[in-house]
């Protein structure tokens, strides 16, 4: 059997998470990328604010709604989002660490892990 190289990985785990988003937030990204750096796993994700949510962050009370909101979404799919990424890179979850600006439409994904993925995927 053939073994993933890191960039296919990286990628596998990039398809994954914009699945994740569409499913489980109801909407994806415009654009997403994954990184591994040592034993943790950068996702960056752009343009994952929908109309309204561009819409309610006109606000700072609406900016605050709207990253409560999404944080209160994210964590409670948190098993699954965590069950997909240790399928794809086998790895234990240590941590996992998100934030979402509500004016760029962006959010970071910060995993770390038992392993350093550096040197399993080279």
């Amino acid at each position: 059997m053939k073994t993933k190289t890191r960039g296919e990985a990286e990628a596998e785990i990039t398809q994954a998470v914009v699945k994740f988003e569409k499913e489980y937030l109801g909407h994806g990204p415009l654009d997403a990328r994954t990184f591994f750096v040592n034993d943790m796993v950068l996702i960056r994700l752009r343009g994952v604010l929908t109309a309204g949510d561009r819409k309610l962050a006109e606000t700072r009370e609406g900016q605050a709604l709207l990253k409560e909101t999404r944080r209160h979404l994210f964590e409670s799919s948190i098993p699954i989002f965590e069950e997909m990424i240790v399928q794809v890179i086998g790895c234990k979850l240590i941590s996992l660490h998100t934030d979402l600006s509500s004016k760029t439409g962006e959010r970071i994904i910060v995993i770390t892990t038992d392993k350093n993925l550096e040197s399993l995927y080279r």
